[in-house]
């Protein structure tokens, strides 16, 4: 369990940078969501208490959504999963879900022609973001060896 931040540990030098305060649960937030991670709420809090014990879930939603705020952790949000939390910020990838298992992975954008990415209509609007989600069967699925799909 964490009682004391040492100034050196690079979660709390991040929040610090960010203009933030440094708290233990905000270090123990960033600390619990390794990278190529995609994780919900309440696995986040589960390995926050690990760490540094007792903590409330509205403590862990509050931090999550400062950090998101700040620009440390991005949210996804999977159509039928609950919101999901990365640490992979510094570019615009896009996601693949498994239909069967829930499982996110990362995927850099597309490159060359993307016909699908372009709008036929801005609208007025200066797009500099498309969120993209490819859905499909992970490998261990695909395989058999994953949860059963529904029919």
């Amino acid at each position: 369990m964490i009682t004391a931040m040492s100034r050196t540990d690079p979660a709390a030098d991040r929040l610090a940078a960010a203009g933030l305060r440094v708290t233990a649960p905000r270090v123990a937030v960033l600390d619990a969501i390794a990278p190529g991670e995609h994780l919900d709420a309440d696995t986040v809090a589960r390995r926050v208490r690990d760490r540094i014990g007792s903590v409330s879930t509205q403590a862990v939603y509050d931090v999550l959504r400062a950090l998101t705020t700040a620009g440390m952790l991005r949210r996804i949000e999977p159509a039928g999963s609950p919101a999901r939390y990365e640490n992979r910020v510094a570019d615009n990838h896009h996601h693949l879900v498994c239909r069967s298992c829930g499982m996110v992975t990362d995927v850099d954008c597309a490159t060359g022609a993307t016909p699908c990415l372009t709008p036929s209509d801005l609208a007025g609007f200066v797009v500099d973001e498309a969120e993209v989600t490819f859905w499909g069967l992970c490998r261990r699925c695909s395989d058999g060896r994953g949860p059963k799909q529904d029919s």
